[in-house]
């Protein structure tokens, strides 16, 4: 039987597909801005309530929002905590982004709490997880969800690095996503400007990593060449921009253009 949470999710649809997919990173609160960013075509974007300014109900409405521009809404929760994961998939989240693992057993718990019975240990009941996925049938979204649902997890602590090639082994890991600054700070080797040959060398060792165990690897870009070059080494999952940063940027650089301190280009 043909698992309809799967076809309607872009994200689950862009990795069946293969290549690399392009998403986007959502600080601000808002459901206009949430649809704005939708509308520049990526396949997801990720709302982050780790270090974005978005609390549990902006979250809710900007996933529901996120999904009726038919692009896949993921959300980075606070913490590596059941209560965290539960809000977010029962908001209709179409996948999870988790930071700050430290462990096989981290990633274990997480999985658990993300998954249906008898796979996980995760509770049934919310009205609002159906929404996205287009579908109001609730014993459908019970049967499928388990298979079609994204559990991505972010390898940026020292621990999780030693432990990369077990922590890519967990069933109903889906993807090992690489946070670069956090990363660094935490291998000694910060990123202050030319990224150091230990932190690539990291990068790469947790890309092969996860190609090994036949899962995702993404990783978090700031610029629109880093996310090019990333595509182009190989990566799966990139980020392109966050929206805090390319408001800023936009309108920085429209503002030199008007002011004639740099010329026009196209």
């Amino acid at each position: 039987m043909a698992n309809p949470l799967q076809q309607a999710s872009r994200i689950f649809q862009a990795f069946r597909k293969g290549g690399p997919t392009f998403g986007a990173w959502q600080m601000l609160p808002g459901t206009n801005h949430s649809r704005a960013i939708a509308r520049s075509g990526v396949d997801w974007i990720c709302v982050d309530c780790e270090h974005g300014n978005i609390d549990d109900s902006q979250m809710h409405e900007a996933v529901n929002a996120i999904a009726s521009a038919r692009v896949s809404p993921l959300v980075r929760i606070p913490a590596n905590e059941p209560h965290y994961i539960k809000r977010a998939l029962d908001a209709g989240a179409h996948g999870i982004v988790v930071p700050l693992i430290y462990s096989v057993y981290d990633a274990q718990e997480l999985v658990s709490a993300a998954k249906f019975p008898p796979q996980g240990t995760r509770g049934f009941g919310s009205p609002f997880s159906t929404q996205t996925f287009n579908d109001d049938d609730l014993p459908t979204y019970l049967q499928h969800a388990n298979a079609a649902l994204i559990t991505i997890v972010q390898i940026e602590t020292k621990e999780a690095l030693e432990q990369v090639s077990e922590i890519a082994a967990v069933e109903g890991v889906d993807c090992l996503l690489i946070g670069p600054f956090d990363l660094g700070n935490n291998i000694g080797r910060p990123i202050l400007g030319e990224m150091h040959v230990e932190l690539k060398e990291a990068i790469d060792r947790i890309k092969e990593a996860a190609h090994a165990k036949g899962k995702k690897v993404g990783i978090y870009c700031t610029t629109p060449k880093d996310a090019r070059d990333c595509a182009e080494r190989g990566f799966d999952f990139i980020s392109i921009a966050n929206d805090r940063g390319a408001i800023t940027e936009y309108f920085s650089q429209t503002l030199k253009v008007a002011s004639g301190e740099s010329e026009f280009t196209s």
